[in-house]
Formats: C-alpha cells, structure tokens, sequence
C-alpha cells in the first residue's frame, strides 16, 4: 500500500479473535493500519495475537469477553471507548459448533451454539453501532463472518447451521435498515476452511482454504470495496 495505512487512527473489533480466522483478520486488519480490539475468551491465546500485531509494529488490546453475554458484551465496548481510536470496523466472527444428530441435540448444546453465533453477533453490532454512526465519523463497516453452512442444510450440523442461516438474514435485514448511508454491512459464508472449528463440525472435511484466505476476503470489506456494497453474502467455496 502507498501512503498512509488505509485504517491508520481507527480500531477495528474483531472477536473470536484468538485463533484460526479471527487470528488472520485480526492481523490483516492490523496490517491496513487499524488498532485492533482482540475479542475472544481465552486470554493467553489472545496475548499471543496482540504480540504478533506488536511484531508488526501494530497496536492491540486484549478484551476477555464472551459474546454471548449482552452484559459482558457491552463493558467490553465501553472499556473498548475508552482506552482506544473511534471504532470504524467490526468484525463479528465468534463462533461455536455442535455435531450430532438433531434427535440427540440437547438443549444446553442448542442454545449455545445459538448464543455465540446468532446472539453474539446481535450483541456486539447493537453495541457498536452507535458508535459507527455518530456524525463525523469515517463510513463503517460490519463483517459477520457466516459460512457455507448459513447459505446450505449440512447432516449433523442442525443447530450451526440454524445460527449461520440466522446471521445471513441479520446480515441483510441490518443493511435494508441502513440502507446505503454511514454503514455497510455484509457477511462472509466460507467454506472448508483448515481450522479446528472445521475440524471439530466436518472431522472427514479436506479444507482447500486457508484462515488468510477468508481474512484477504475480509479486508476487501473492511478496506476496499465501495461503500454501497451492503447487504451483501460473500460466497468463498466453490
């Protein structure tokens, strides 16, 4: 990139931000110049990303936080006002998978899966999104990360795929409220992605798709793509 970082003086939330796809965002972002708020619950893992960031010469901050608690979810938001650039980007990738067979689902299990994918994802854009569209502020911009999952019935994978499906259509209905004005909001559905989320929903899955895949996918959102691209389910799988 010439000049200036695209996203030099902003902070970008990025949750479920310890590992996997939320680590590559996180480090992308990072790389385009944002601050970058680190959002998961296991804290060491979450250190070891801010490090990496400090390596590339980035600033972080580490928020142990669980999506799926509105309470926790906004003292995180506004630890995240506080101590840090104006918020310009979020990035709602927090997830958690169940496999089974729908019969044999327990409840606990449901609703989990429900909580931090479908939930989370509520939570954290109702928080942030006065903050997106304070007057003055850059043009923002939230990216749910779904899957291929939101977009397909998968076997044994009923209540992930009921959270995905639930995202997509958060996804659209948040961007017809907006409309095309100071926030775009889209979604990301990968594919076979080599991660342990995959790994532990697909165990038999060959992923032809790295984390920095889907994050390059990402910082297109985040960075490039014209602000009236809104609404939009980006499909990475063939």
């Amino acid at each position: 990139m010439s000049g200036s970082p695209p996203l030099l003086g902003t902070t970008a939330v990025v949750t479920g931000a310890s590992r996997g796809i939320g680590r590559a965002i996180a480090l992308r972002l990072g790389d385009a110049g944002a601050d970058i708020a680190l959002w998961a619950r296991d804290r060491e893992a979450l250190e070891g990303v801010a490090r990496e960031l400090a390596a590339r010469g980035r600033l972080a901050r580490v928020f142990v936080v669980d999506v799926a608690d509105s309470a926790a979810v906004e003292r995180a938001r506004d630890e995240v006002r506080n101590t840090m650039p104006g918020v310009r980007t979020v990035v709602n990738n927090a997830g958690a998978v169940v496999r089974g067979a729908t019969a044999e689902t327990s409840d606990d299990d449901w609703q989990r899966v429900m909580a931090v994918n479908a939930n989370g994802t509520f939570y954290v854009t109702r928080a942030f999104l006065p903050d997106l569209l304070r007057p003055g502020r850059e043009h923002g911009r939230i990216i749910n990360i779904a899957s291929r999952a939101g977009r397909e019935g998968t076997p044994l994978l009923a209540a992930y795929c009921a959270a995905k499906h639930a995202v997509v259509g958060f996804t659209r209905a948040l961007a017809a409220e907006l409309g095309a004005g100071k926030v775009s909001v889209n979604a990301v559905c990968p594919g076979s992605v080599d991660t342990a989320m995959l790994r532990a929903g697909l165990p038999d899955a060959s992923p032809d798709m790295t984390p920095d895949d889907i994050a390059r996918t990402v910082e297109f959102l985040a960075v490039t793509a014209p602000p009236a691209l809104t609404g939009s389910c980006i499909d990475v799988f063939g």
